[in-house]
């Protein structure tokens, strides 16, 4: 009688440490589906930077393109030839920071693009994991519900000796 109510504590003991671990995966779960959903928006707004960028490139190729086709009009606008040169001089300078940042913006995707990879395998991993841990759980009340059968039908035999 004493070895079934160690038996049954014992089970119990199994039972909520098993409770307890799938709780705890369940957090780290949700957890790691906040840490997604904070690099999936951090990759829309990189998107969003890359896209002005873009932009601020075309922009800028644009203005580079237009000032230089009239800095080649002629001497008779040599001041004002001057003044676009000095201004082509900024927007190219502009543009080669413009592709640097996108460059930069570039990789920083790619490197967001790689985290959130890496942590889709973890919420896999972990959704794998506590699938893994509810089936033990599942398993631990089976068990434990044919333990408390068994010591109920033991309490009815020795009832009726």
């Amino acid at each position: 009688m004493d070895r079934i109510k160690e038996k049954m504590a014992s089970l119990r003991t199994e039972a909520d440490a098993a409770l307890e671990r799938a709780t705890k995966a369940e957090d780290e779960n949700k957890k790691l589906n906040q840490t997604l959903l904070e690099r999936d928006q951090e990759i829309s707004s990189l998107n969003h930077k890359l896209s002005l960028a873009l932009s601020d490139v075309d922009k800028a190729e644009e203005q580079i393109n237009a000032l230089k086709s009239q800095a080649q009009e002629g001497d008779s606008h040599r001041t004002t030839g001057e003044n676009l040169a000095r201004k082509v001089q900024l927007l190219e300078e502009e543009l080669d920071k413009a592709e640097r940042d996108l460059k930069d913006t570039t990789e920083k995707l790619r490197q967001v693009d790689v985290k959130a990879e890496h942590y889709e395998r973890q919420v896999q991993r972990l959704e794998q994991e506590r699938d893994e841990w509810e089936r033990k759980h599942g398993e631990a009340t089976e068990k434990y519900a044919q333990s408390k059968r068994e010591l109920d039908e033991l309490a009815l035999a020795m009832e009726g000796i």
